[in-house]
């Protein structure tokens, strides 16, 4: 935030129950001598706990927007639904799958807009919400970012074609060349042909807009804070009928290309993690897909350790 206010307690309705005191992760608040909450700190991480747990409505933090202003619809409030809630977040968390196929119909401005502000919903590293959000709400302008990621790559390619660039990279550096090479030099060969040649979007496969998320790479953990509104942003475009497909051979070019930054107007100290293509599906998937089985690691430690201080 730019300009930092901090909590305020209103003093007549607290009944200094100690909730906010509690569960307060910087340990700013407090009980005075009225018996009262009392902020007695000089920053805090904004996290609106005080204010969401008071019973009395005693806390407002006026450097936090009580709503998210959505503009698509009406703004969802109220507490954990329960199980039917949790039964829905699972459908929808199946059902979502990445889209290829879009009809070329534009995607509301605002509705994009509503989805950044969805994604602020996240959890961020220290509650810093140090990420950046960029809208590309017509399809030439996603064409011109295509444009440019298309002809890093073919340079890339020209590269990695030569056998002794290649040899070269694995003598004296990390051999990532090669590896590209293996893994990728053929299908994307192909891809620039179609585009060049046909005009067909391999990329962001036509969709008709894109949503680009950077962050401060200054903060504690900037990739997962932007992720994390990734993924918020793919759900809610789920729940909305919209497709969205992540392209990742953008932010790659991005690490690489300082004139893609220069292109999205991105800052020296801001890095781009994650792009988004959006629109309206041209398919419609009849059932979820399936998942591979997950057989997580159960690990207990402690009894591990006490079994070996008995061992010894």
């Amino acid at each position: 935030m730019d300009c930092f206010e901090p909590p305020i307690i209103a003093v007549d309705h607290c009944t200094g129950c100690g909730a906010c005191v509690a569960i307060c992760p910087d340990q700013v608040l407090e009980l005075g001598d009225t018996g009262a909450a009392r902020w007695h700190g000089e920053q805090c991480l904004l996290c609106g706990h005080c204010a969401a747990i008071c019973p009395e409505q005693a806390v407002n933090v006026p450097s936090l927007a009580d709503s998210l202003g959505l503009e698509s619809g009406v703004e969802p409030v109220g507490r954990d639904g329960g199980a039917a809630a949790f039964a829905e977040l699972v459908v929808l968390m199946r059902q979502r799958r990445s889209c290829r196929r879009f009809t070329g119909e534009p995607v509301a401005t605002g509705v994009l807009r509503d989805l950044t502000r969805i994604g602020s919903t996240a959890p961020s590293g220290t509650n810093c919400q140090a990420w950046w959000f960029t809208i590309l709400p017509d399809r030439c302008d996603v064409e011109r970012l295509g444009e440019v990621t298309a002809d890093f790559y073919r340079r890339l390619n020209k590269t990695a074609a030569n056998r002794w660039y290649r040899l070269l990279n694995r003598l004296f550096g990390s051999g990532s060349l090669d590896t590209y090479y293996r893994r990728y030099y053929q299908s994307v060969e192909e891809a620039l042909r179609q585009w060049y040649e046909q005009r067909i979007d391999r990329l962001f496969h036509g969709a008709p807009a894109a949503i680009l998320v950077s962050a401060d790479k200054r903060s504690s953990c900037p990739a997962e804070d932007a992720l994390l509104a990734t993924q918020n942003m793919l759900l809610a475009a789920q729940a909305l009928g919209l497709g969205t497909c992540l392209v990742g051979f953008v932010v790659e070019a991005a690490r690489r290309d300082h004139r893609i930054g220069r292109l999205l107007r991105m800052p020296a100290d801001e890095r781009l993690y994650a792009v988004i293509a959006c629109g309206h599906p041209a398919v419609h998937f009849l059932r979820p897909a399936g998942r591979k089985r997950v057989a997580p690691r159960i690990l207990r430690i402690g009894e591990e350790e006490k079994w070996k201080q008995g061992a010894e």
